[in-house]
């Protein structure tokens, strides 16, 4: 079994270094592919110096950031490329923490969530209001889609080369974090088998967040358009 892993960077040069290493060190018979959307901060050249030791080590430079989705579009498709049975999906400020990978690749699934809110995961660290208003909105989102999961928005992910061949995930409609929402109805729709293993999510110590208020929003126009709108 070959497996990728994806991680989308924007101004990360702080984090790709110490990711790849444990990235690597927990998965060592996986290959990582960076995808770059021309950090400002040198972060592809601190990738580029990566791959000069490192053979495992690939980066997707793309010449402008387009969102969250449109990376992951790219970098699922150089995945499968580059041969892969298994892709996972993860940030690089490890907030998903790099030793969960082996329990993902583990799991015999089309698709396998790492979940905040299943027993034994968890949010360390988060105020009252943000871990309220993320459990009324997986509780929003599986209400109105259907979808029987915890932790619907999670992006520490792993996929099957065949499941994601089977969504054509390359016309996904959203470009930004509600991708991950997306990603997971059609392969639901699809008839994919899902599972969803805890994973404890903590705050990144470097470099700045990319999350904003508008993020809420979006998930739910995406989740009402799923279940309302016309076919995504």
């Amino acid at each position: 079994m070959k497996a990728v892993v994806v991680i989308p960077t924007y101004d990360e040069r702080e984090n790709v270094g110490p990711m790849a290493d444990a990235v690597l060190a927990a998965v060592p018979d996986a290959e990582l592919l960076f995808v770059d959307d021309n950090s400002p901060d040198g972060t592809g050249d601190a990738i580029e110096a990566l791959m000069k030791s490192e053979p495992r080590i690939r980066c997707l430079h793309r010449t402008k950031k387009e969102g969250l989705g449109r990376a992951y579009v790219a970098g699922f498709e150089a995945a499968l490329g580059m041969g892969a049975d298994r892709v996972v999906q993860m940030d690089c400020d490890f907030s998903h923490d790099p030793k969960d990978l082996p329990h993902l690749l583990a799991e015999d699934a089309d698709l396998v969530i790492g979940s905040r809110y299943v027993k034994g995961g968890g949010t360390p660290g988060w105020p009252f209001k943000r871990r309220l208003i993320s459990r009324a909105g997986g509780v929003f989102i599986r209400i109105v889609t259907g979808m029987p999961l915890r932790d619907p928005t999670g992006g520490f992910k792993c996929w099957t080369a065949a499941a994601l061949r089977k969504i054509d995930f390359a016309t996904v409609a959203s470009a930004g974090y509600s991708f991950q929402l997306e990603m997971n109805h059609r392969a639901w729709k699809a008839g994919c088998s899902i599972r969803e293993i805890p994973i404890v999510f903590t705050d990144r110590t470097r470099g700045y967040s990319k999350i904003t208020p508008g993020i809420a929003v979006e998930s739910v126009k995406i989740a009402l358009a799923l279940r309302f709108g016309k076919k995504r």
